[in-house]
């Protein structure tokens, strides 16, 4: 590791732990409810049309006892729907609650998120089915409302976690803790693979309870910022997050010297009037964030669709049994983890992004034409996955954390620096429509088509994510270039 992220280490305390862990654990929760809906697909799909699967009555009964769908094609096009319907109501969620984070306690709409979401799954995947309940209207509902739900929590942690993490490291630092979607992917495979055996309802059952209990913990844990305990945004950021600030370099104090901060202030000054929250369309506007919003719209579109449909990619394809597909499906997010966490860390070393992101990118695509083209090999196709995950997983985790906190604290957001929540609501939102159109054309295209023009279909937009960032990129490179030159002169 470089001395300059060893340093940035060095000073981090127990403060940072504990928020690095509250909000990285949180979105964990999260995201793990969300595979176990990805890993129960085929489950759903045979309880909702006649099938063996459903006991000892005749299609007709079952078609008449749970008026959904006559066969396995109709069940899976209405997958797509609600894989559709939750991410465009996250979509509108996440522009929504960007600009309501960056104006009340994220602390309470954190909260908020991860409660009524729980609640919601409870309802969708256990009440329906203990009560038999199958009515295709009702779950389109209940999945729109937990889209908008969960979609207060991505714009709280990104924020809670700017406030007190600097720029110094934050690649690295963001990186590592962007691996809370790919850690709750796999914590959601072996929850929902170890219930299957009992009815899918129970693993949605499960994942509920404990992002319930989850959410309790957070309530009471968290400090969203270093003003909570009495230090300015300057200590708490800290770091180096403030440029040129020689102030902003030290770590966060012991809890018995706070008062020392407190006092800092002379008793006749005027107090700093607070930092303005701006608008949407102001953020909408700050360089950068258009490009990369479209970018990531192309990338989450090819990354959720693996999530939401490679258990049932690999059941349906290679004729593996369902808790099988869901174990194997992990290497995928094992990849992300250590993508987000490399590509983090190499983007700390060389100060740019884009570059990093961009040649990370080509080298998803041809790891697309691979996996494509896997054998029916378990090992060979979780070999294949970590390399997909790693390429694609890696700069998508990277584009909504590390980027979108350097988006929301640019230099020309002095003295209005309420903007984290708001720009990381726009880039997450922006990408999450990208990807709620692509669910419902994963399914249309696979059915009419087959899988390989699926692939083919990522290929397409993971291109397209790397002409939205060529600008970005060639003006990074082009920065480097002069960097490069204007030290060559001083030597």
């Amino acid at each position: 590791m470089p001395p300059s992220c060893c340093g940035c280490l060095s000073q981090y305390t127990h403060h940072h732990l504990v928020v690095f862990l509250l909000t990285f654990f949180s979105y964990v929760l999260l995201h793990s409810s969300r595979k176990t809906f990805s890993n129960v697909k085929v489950s759903i799909s045979a309880q909702w049309t006649p099938s063996p699967q459903n006991g000892s009555l005749s299609p007709g009964e079952t078609w008449e006892r749970n008026h959904l769908f006559e066969d396995e094609e109709h069940a899976t096009l209405f997958l797509g729907v609600l894989d559709s319907v939750f991410l465009f109501s996250y979509a509108v969620g996440l522009y929504l609650s960007g600009v309501i984070g960056d104006r009340v306690n994220l602390r309470y709409m954190l909260c908020f998120g991860l409660w009524g979401s729980a609640v919601v799954e409870f309802a969708f995947g256990t009440l329906t089915e203990w009560l038999h309940v199958y009515n295709a209207f009702l779950y389109c509902c209940l999945w729109s409302l937990n889209g908008l739900l969960q979609s207060a929590v991505w714009p709280c942690v990104v924020a809670v976690m700017a406030n007190w993490f600097g720029k110094a490291g934050r690649g690295f630092v963001f990186g590592l803790w962007s691996a809370c979607g790919s850690v709750g992917n796999i914590l959601g495979a072996f929850l929902a693979s170890s219930m299957l055996k009992y009815g899918y309802e129970y693993a949605f059952l499960l994942t509920s309870v404990v992002q319930l209990a989850g959410g309790v913990v957070v309530f009471f844990g968290l400090l969203t910022s270093p003003k909570e305990i009495g230090l300015n945004s300057e200590a708490g950021t800290g770091l180096g997050v403030m440029e040129g600030d020689a102030d902003s370099q030290r770590p966060l104090v012991s809890d018995d010297e706070v008062e020392v901060y407190s006092r800092e202030q002379k008793p006749d000054e005027s107090p700093a009037p607070p930092p303005r929250a701006i608008s949407f369309c102001q953020a909408f506007c700050l360089p950068g964030v258009l490009p990369y919003s479209l970018a990531y719209a192309c990338l989450k579109l090819v990354n959720y669709s693996f999530f939401f449909w490679l258990p049932f990619y690999l059941s349906n394809n290679y004729g593996w049994k369902e808790a099988e597909a869901d174990r194997l499906s992990v290497w995928y997010d094992v990849g992300g983890i250590a993508g987000g966490t490399v590509l983090g860390l190499i983007s700390d070393i060389m100060g740019k992004r884009a570059p990093i992101l961009v040649v990370s990118i080509v080298l998803a695509v041809g790891a697309l034409v691979g996996y494509s083209r896997s054998p029916n090999d378990e090992v060979v196709n979780g070999a294949l996955l970590a390399i997909t995950g790693f390429f694609i997983g890696g700069p998508s985790g990277l584009i909504t954390s590390a980027v979108s906190a350097d988006l929301g604290r640019q230099e020309v957001l002095r003295g209005s620096r309420d903007a984290m929540a708001t720009v990381t609501g726009i880039v997450d939102g922006t990408g999450s429509i990208g990807a709620a159109g692509g669910q419902y054309l994963v399914s249309l295209i696979q059915s009419k088509l087959g899988w390989m023009w699926v692939f083919y279909f990522f290929i397409i937009m993971t291109g397209g994510s790397i002409v939205f960032i060529t600008p970005l990129f060639i003006r990074e490179v082009r920065a480097m270039w002069r960097e490069r030159q204007a030290r060559r002169h001083q030597l």
